[in-house]
């Protein structure tokens, strides 16, 4: 099953216009850089054809990655009642004793917030769906650590 992932308009929009230039002028200049570098001979020896293969290769996986991404996201300015924790939202949490404040949304919000941004589908994400403000839970993170969350309020972002 495919993985939603919330996005405002304006990084949905951003998100979109950086994979239509990577897919056209990108593609368009990399394809012309080792055409270049493969007429100058040998390309075993080639350091411009293979630094040029290679950033091919990296801009052929974020052209992936951010299709997938648009296609599987969730536009809109989230969830406006802030009563309970949603996708979109501004979740401020004591964490294992710290007091964290971050959105809840895709990583790539991340360049257009001011806040950490952590997926609903991560492990942090998942154990607060649906939560109240002065609800409490715990999560086993990744490491195979336990933490606990409170959660002290949440606004619209």
């Amino acid at each position: 099953m495919a993985e939603t992932t919330w996005l405002s308009k304006e990084s949905f929009d951003r998100l979109s216009a950086e994979l239509e230039e990577m897919k056209t002028t990108g593609r368009a200049e990399i394809a012309q850089r080792i055409e270049a570098a493969r007429s100058e001979g040998d390309l075993r020896e080639n350091g411009g054809y293979h630094a040029a293969r290679e950033e091919q290769s990296k801009m052929e996986g974020r052209i992936q990655e951010l299709t997938y991404l648009l296609e599987h996201a969730e536009v809109g300015e989230g969830s406006k009642d802030t009563g309970v924790v949603a996708p979109g939202l501004i979740i401020t949490a004591t964490v294992n004793g710290k007091e964290k404040r971050f959105l809840l949304g895709a990583r790539q919000a991340q360049d257009w917030v001011d806040v950490d941004v952590y997926p609903e589908s991560a492990p942090l994400g998942e154990a607060i769906m649906g939560l109240k403000v002065g609800d409490s839970t715990s999560y086993i993170a990744p490491n195979g650590k336990e933490f606990t969350v409170d959660i002290l309020s949440i606004e619209a972002n």
